[in-house]
């Protein structure tokens, strides 16, 4: 601990700079605790919070162009890429889209302090086609408020901090043993909720060329698009897909045979949307609910839609 301490007061700058931008890039490597800390150092002269503040804010700003770019080239695909390797729920972009949709680039300027929304942000940016500049701006101000916060609390709390410091180079070896099994504590909890969260999801899914037989066969199965109102934005729908936000669920459900063929789709990793929709279902008596086994991904492969369907719209 007391060489960490010291490569902080020689190296500082850097080490802010590259804690900030691997925790950018998506890595569970808290760096709001370092910011803190160099706003503490930054009291005694012992560091610039200047230079901390610009690093801080140059490493997000080289983050969100990667992803706003990769956003803008790859769109969808970037997202669901994002939250299978995130550690939150496999609901975390479809749960943010509407967020970001309703605010637009603006929600920016907070991203960075929520936790999930800070993933999807910059990409979804990309994606829906938000404007270079006006993303930059949004960006550059958001990223220079969070590194702030950071530093600025670390100026007003620098007594407790330095206490901090100071017990933590008295514990030598054991503080690094504890903010260790810390960090591996805060994995553990996250990959435990995921995986609580797909358990709560387990519901049969039906396959494409199931689904594809229903169609051929004269079932005429009702096909409702769960995705959210950005994702319907992105890509386009399954033909003939009934929205399910286009109504209230219960004014929906009012107009369906409830022995009929229902099947949901959405296009978030797992199908995680689809079946928490189709569970509903489930539970007001449709036993012929269930979600699409690969989502819009899995129709778009098979390419094999009707030509005589049309949207549907409650």
């Amino acid at each position: 601990m007391p060489q960490l301490v010291e490569l902080l007061q020689v190296y500082g700058v850097l080490i802010v700079f590259g804690i900030v931008l691997v925790e950018q890039f998506g890595l569970p490597i808290p760096a709001f605790p370092i910011l803190v800390v160099a706003g503490a150092l930054s009291v005694d002269g012992e560091l610039s919070w200047q230079l901390c503040l610009l690093s801080a804010a140059l490493a997000c700003l080289i983050c969100d162009m990667f992803w706003f770019r990769a956003g803008r080239f790859y769109g969808k695909r970037v997202l669901r890429l994002l939250c299978k390797i995130s550690l939150s729920p496999d609901s975390c972009v479809n749960q943010t889209e509407d967020r970001f949709r309703r605010f637009g680039a603006k929600s920016l300027l907070v991203s960075k302090f929520v936790p999930g929304f800070n993933t999807i942000a910059a990409p979804l940016s990309g994606a829906i086609g938000t404007r270079t500049r006006q993303f930059l701006g949004y960006s550059v101000t958001g990223a220079a408020l969070w590194s702030g916060t950071g530093i600025l609390l670390g100026i007003l709390f620098h007594d407790g901090v330095e206490e901090l410091l100071g017990w933590l180079e008295t514990m030598g070896g054991t503080a690094l043993m504890v903010l260790a099994t810390l960090l591996v504590l805060f994995i553990a909890v996250k990959y435990v909720e995921r995986r609580r969260h797909r358990a709560r999801s387990a519901v049969p899914r039906i396959e494409i060329a199931e689904l594809m037989a229903l169609i051929d066969g004269g079932h005429d199965p009702l096909i409702i698009d769960a995705r959210s109102l950005t994702a319907q934005g992105l890509e386009t729908a399954i033909p003939g897909a009934l929205v399910f936000q286009s109504c209230a669920p219960d004014q929906l459900m009012a107009t369906i045979d409830k022995d009929r063929h229902v099947v949901i789709y959405c296009s978030c990793p797992n199908d995680v949307t689809a079946a928490e929709v189709a569970k509903q279902f489930l539970a007001n008596g449709f036993h012929r609910a269930r979600p699409l086994h690969g989502g819009l991904d899995a129709w778009n492969a098979r390419r094999g839609a009707d030509p005589d369907l049309h949207p549907v719209a409650c």
